[in-house]
């Protein structure tokens, strides 16, 4: 099971990462500088494998969340390099969250649960209709507004299933 950990900030920096020693994967892979409120600063590595949500074009000064396994292994250098598998444009019409949801469509971190409507698209990460049940899988979550109460409750716009 992936364990999804973020970082949230400001792109400052993108630029051409090179995988292997031929030129075969010469612009494939990106380097996606992100620095926090805090100054932090952290790189994800993002391949032709990472989903962008809404397939949404990141530039520098663009606000975003990367999504990356905190229990996939990682260079000991700094800043951090984490592989990118989910990267969010933050946009103040929109509430994303990507976690593993249970049987019940509770996060795992006990703080949202999904109220599904007939409405409600839930697709794969390439598009298609996805037609089973989403409960106990990593899910990317796409919301608006949610109740007050714990955990928060909200009808989902779109549900994206990671397989």
């Amino acid at each position: 099971m992936v364990n999804f950990k973020s970082f949230y900030g400001i792109v400052t920096q993108i630029s051409d990462s090179m995988i292997g020693q031929d030129s075969q994967g010469e612009g494939c892979y990106k380097l996606i500088t992100v620095e926090n409120e805090s100054g932090a600063v952290a790189n994800f590595l993002v391949s032709p494998t990472t989903y962008f949500v809404e397939q949404a074009i990141v530039a520098v000064g663009d606000w975003v969340v990367g999504y990356y396994d905190a229990n996939a292994p990682i260079p000991y250098i700094y800043p951090p390099q984490y592989q990118a598998l989910v990267i969010v444009k933050v946009s103040p019409y929109q509430n994303v969250k990507v976690d593993y949801f249970n049987n019940q469509l509770v996060s795992s971190d006990g703080l949202l649960k999904l109220n599904l409507s007939p409405y409600t698209p839930i697709i794969l990460i390439n598009g298609q209709p996805f037609s089973g049940n989403p409960g106990n899988r990593n899910l990317i979550v796409l919301f608006g507004p949610v109740t007050k109460s714990i955990p928060a409750q909200t009808t989902p716009h779109k549900i994206i299933v990671w397989c």
